[in-house]
């Protein structure tokens, strides 16, 4: 990782004792200091909100309560101190459908097990160096932008009804466009 992270504080949320202390070891090999951990989703959102982490880490597969369900809070609650905290999301499945939920659940982030410590480095670093946008489209959704760059060239279909406002300038065809989502 390019940067100095040892004032970023990160909860790890993982059921798995040797999982998570793998994750923390990891993290300190980084230089990463301040790392505080839970078991579970229920307690990494009670402990999410007492200590006000910069950045999230979840396990998908927890029990009681999963880390897609954490995330929801962390995005819908309204006690969650900082519903713009980056999740990254970790789970054992890659399939789209999986990485969709995730997503569409306000997860920054997505990475599948096993991974490697460079891969998990770039996350951290994406997520840190370079934030997303929110959107705030309750109650269907909160949180990070799925566009992950702009191209300044883009001469395909606009898909968003807002983007109608970002290109008023756009030819008439284009700006018919943008009134559809195509998914």
């Amino acid at each position: 990782m390019s940067g100095s992270y040892k004032n970023i504080s990160i909860l790890v949320v993982d059921d798995t004792a040797p999982m998570r202390q793998l994750l923390i070891s990891v993290l300190k090999t980084l230089g990463i200091e301040n790392i505080e951990y839970a078991v579970d989703g229920r307690e990494g959102f009670h402990r999410f909100c007492k200590i006000k982490p910069d950045l999230v880490i979840s396990d998908w597969e927890m029990s009681p309560e999963d880390g897609l369900k954490l995330v929801y809070n962390l995005r819908r609650n309204p006690v969650s101190p900082n519903r713009m905290v980056p999740v990254l999301l970790l789970s054992g499945y890659s399939a789209r459908k999986r990485v969709s939920q995730a997503r569409d659940a306000g997860a920054t982030e997505y990475l599948a097990k096993p991974f490697s410590v460079h891969d998990l480095a770039m996350r951290i670093e994406h997520m840190v160096l370079r934030p997303r946008k929110f959107v705030d489209n309750l109650p269907s959704f909160f949180g990070p932008s799925r566009r992950r760059k702009r191209e300044e060239n883009y001469a395909g279909p606009f898909r968003r009804t807002g983007d109608a406002a970002e290109n008023a300038g756009a030819e008439p065809d284009r700006q018919e466009q943008n009134a559809f989502y195509v998914d």
